[in-house]
């Protein structure tokens, strides 16, 4: 269905709302669930059962003072924490949260989110390099160096869905999931290598455990925000946790079927007056939000269940494992699409 421009505005204004306040509860959810996975009752004070804590430290973080290093490059060091926060909150212009409800939709919307995520390293580059301090430089270096060595695996799991699909569009793709009307028309299913690869790579991308070499806070106090603090440090955060939100939907879209309903054609078939309403556009978004809600539980729990990777395992993960693996993925769908789809 066509959505008119006035409903996409409000659309766009309730996102970018949603994400703001989503790294909020996402910060409530990763310390309840790291609490519980190491027997501690967590954030219980603020508000019922700990809720309203995470919106306790946004207004700590509001009047702290905004330090910076005296040799520190002043515009530099303001301009990095904006980068990362507009880029993060920019990505989901691009995510189908139902069918016909997306904000961007054009014949290359996959090439969009693949550029913007590779821009965001320039942001952690640039606040390790403005902040004079040799731990924030060496964070950022160590960074860009993840981010080179792990998107072209992503790349190239994201070229392998493109193959399927035959088109650059998100929509299309998440569309063509929906071939022969059941779950195992998923890309996970048709692509499980890629799906794998491309959910191993956004953990390294977001900077998550067991891949956050670039914070690292027994080896660099805090990685390339060492010296920030108030709100400054309060955006990288909030860049950090919807980055992490975002990688989800993004997971969710490209391999386990997007917004589309489990078996959704022979919903319609059974109930045809669901086709084009606004219920089935609400069941949609609801699917894909529990669905994205299983990553973002996955996230937390490899975070408190593996340790870090030493700096040379990330290096060699990411280049004679997931490269090859990723390559060898890319070439097996090639040749599966042109024997069995011409």
């Amino acid at each position: 269905m066509d959505v008119p421009l006035w409903l996409l505005a409000i659309i766009a204004f309730g996102v970018i709302n949603f994400m703001l306040i989503s790294a909020s509860v996402l910060v409530y959810a990763e310390r309840k669930v790291s609490a519980y996975m190491q027997n501690r009752p967590g954030p219980n004070r603020v508000g019922p059962a700990g809720f309203l804590q995470p919106f306790a430290d946004v207004f700590k973080l509001m009047f702290k003072e905004d330090v910076a290093p005296r040799a520190a490059s002043p515009f530099v060091h303001s301009l990095a924490p904006v980068i990362m926060v507009v880029i993060a909150m920019t990505v989901p212009a691009m995510i189908p949260f139902a069918r016909g409800v997306v904000i961007v939709d054009n014949s290359v919307t996959v090439l969009i989110i693949l550029a913007l995520t590779s821009v965001s390293v320039y942001g952690v580059t640039m606040a390790g390099w403005s902040s004079n301090s040799k731990f924030s430089l060496l964070g950022g270096l160590r960074s860009s160096a993840q981010m080179i060595s792990y998107e072209l695996s992503m790349g190239l799991a994201v070229a392998s869905v493109v193959l399927l699909a035959g088109s650059l569009s998100v929509v299309e793709i998440v569309e063509d999931q929906s071939v022969g009307g059941a779950v195992l028309g998923w890309n996970v299913f048709r692509n499980p290598l890629g799906a794998l690869i491309f959910v191993i790579t956004a953990f390294a991308e977001t900077n998550r455990a067991p891949f956050d070499l670039p914070e690292a806070e027994q080896e660099l106090v805090g990685g390339y925000h060492t010296e920030y603090s108030g709100m400054k440090f309060g955006m990288f955060f909030l860049a950090e946790y919807v980055n992490w939100f975002v990688a989800s939907f993004v997971i969710v879209t490209l391999f386990f079927g997007g917004y589309l309903l489990p078996f959704e054609p022979q919903i319609l078939a059974a109930y045809p007056g669901l086709e084009g309403s606004v219920g089935l556009g609400l069941l949609q978004a609801l699917c894909l939000l529990v669905k994205v809600g299983f990553f973002v539980f996955l996230f937390l729990w490899v975070r408190w269940t593996l340790p870090r990777f030493k700096y040379n395992q990330l290096m060699e993960i990411g280049w004679k494992v997931m490269l090859p693996a990723a390559l060898v993925n890319v070439l097996l769908i090639a040749i599966a699409v042109a024997v069995f789809m011409g």
